[in-house]
């Protein structure tokens, strides 16, 4: 493995270490909306407009009684640098007001070179709540 490897394996398990640590730290999801049943995220991910990867949505559903009140998620561009969106408010907002649909998006803060990464990410939220 060259230097460059291993720098760069370094840096994304620092990376993994410091989102682990967030989560962990975070309040979790099930004290923040006691009254969530379920969460359920379509994820999808654009570049000037386009989906990325076709039509393909990503879903996630989130385990409400262990899951943190955090929602960070990783750019899919594999050279963007320190990307990510973070659509924790916008999500949290959404449960608290006790919403069984909504959607929200959030642009990258990534950089790819000396550019901004100029992917956009796009979810649609669907929630259960208990009476």
């Amino acid at each position: 493995m060259d230097d460059y490897t291993q720098r760069r394996g370094g840096e994304a398990a620092q990376r993994f270490a410091d989102r682990r640590q967030r989560e962990n730290d975070a309040p979790r999801l099930c004290s923040e909306v006691p009254r969530l049943l379920s969460l359920r995220l379509e994820i999808d991910e654009r570049r000037d407009g386009s989906i990325v990867g076709g039509d393909a949505k990503h879903i996630r559903r989130v385990v409400v009684e262990s899951a943190p009140a955090l929602f960070v998620i990783t750019c899919g561009d594999l050279h963007c640098k320190d990307g990510g969106y973070d659509v924790t408010h916008a999500l949290m907002r959404g449960l608290h007001a006790g919403a069984t649909h909504f959607e929200g998006e959030d642009s990258c803060s990534g950089t790819i070179g000396s550019a901004n990464c100029s992917r956009v990410l796009r979810f649609v939220a669907i929630a259960t709540y208990r009476d």
